[in-house]
C-alpha cells in the first residue's frame, strides 16, 4: 500500500520494532517452530508477556502492542507531518543536486581512496597523488617514482557491466599513456576497481598488481 513507505519510515526511525520494543522476533520464532501463524501469533504473545514482565510493564501483549501502534500514529502525525510542512521547494532542489554531485562524487573518491590503499599494500610502495594538470594531459590520477623515473597509475571505477568494455578504455588513453610514458620513462597502468556483492571495493583486472611489480623492477 502506498503509505507502507511512512509506516516503515517511522517505525525504524523510532526503533519501534526493535528488540528493546517488540522483543528478539527472529530469535523467537525460531524456538517456536510454528507451522501456522495462529501458532506464532499465540507463542510470540506468550514470550511477549514474560519479556514485559521483565521490564516491569504490567500490561497485557495485545494491549502493549496497540501502544506501540498509537506511539507511532503520535510520531506521523505529530513529528512528521511537521518536519515534511517545514521542507521547502528549495530544500528539495538543493537535496537532488547535492545527491547526484557531491554525494556521488563522495563515493567516487572514497572508491578511489580504497583501490589506492589495497594497491600501495600489495606494491609495498609508496603510491604520489599526480599533479592536477596529469590527469587532463596523461589521464593520470597517481605515480610511482623509482629513481628519476616514474610509473603512472590510473584508477578507472566502473561496474560489472562494464568490464567487457575495459578494452575501449585502454585503446581510448593510449595515447595520453604513450606521450606519459616518452616525458618520465615509465608505463602507465589502469586499475579498473568494481564492488563486489558485498559491497565493498576490490581489483577487477588483479594482474596489473604483477605488471606494475616488473615495471619497478625493469626501472630499479
Amino acid at each position: 500500500m502506498s503509505k507502507e513507505w511512512i509506516l516503515n519510515i517511522a517505525t525504524n526511525r523510532w526503533d519501534l520494532n526493535k528488540k528493546n520494543s517488540v522483543g528478539p522476533v527472529a530469535e523467537w520464532i525460531r524456538e517456536c517452530s510454528p507451522k501456522k501463524i495462529e501458532e506464532w501469533e499465540s507463542c510470540y504473545k506468550d514470550k511477549l508477556k514474560k519479556f514485559l514482565e521483565r521490564k516491569k510493564i504490567y500490561i497485557k501483549p495485545d494491549e502493549y502492542l496497540e501502544d506501540l501502534g498509537k506511539k507511532l500514529y503520535t510520531k506521523i502525525s505529530e513529528v512528521l507531518k511537521k518536519e515534511i510542512e517545514e521542507v521547502s521547494e528549495e530544500d528539495c532542489i538543493v537535496y537532488i543536486k547535492n545527491l547526484v554531485i557531491n554525494r556521488t562524487f563522495e563515493g567516487y573518491q572514497t572508491e578511489i581512496n580504497t583501490i589506492y590503499s589495497i594497491l600501495e599494500k600489495e606494491l609495498g610502495v609508496k603510491l604520489i597523488p599526480a599533479p592536477d594538470n596529469w590527469d587532463r594531459l596523461y589521464n593520470v590520477d597517481f605515480y610511482i617514482q623509482v629513481k628519476d623515473k616514474y610509473i603512472g597509475i590510473q584508477i578507472k571505477p566502473i561496474s560489472y557491466n562494464q568490464t567487457p568494455e575495459i578494452h575501449k578504455w585502454k585503446d581510448w588513453l593510449e595515447k595520453s599513456h604513450k606521450k606519459f610514458k616518452e616525458k618520465f620513462g615509465g608505463d602507465v597502468f589502469i586499475v579498473f576497481s568494481v564492488k563486489n556483492e558485498a559491497g565493498r571495493k576490490e581489483i577487477w583486472n588483479k594482474e596489473v598488481i604483477e605488471d606494475i611489480k616488473k615495471e619497478i623492477e625493469r626501472l630499479s
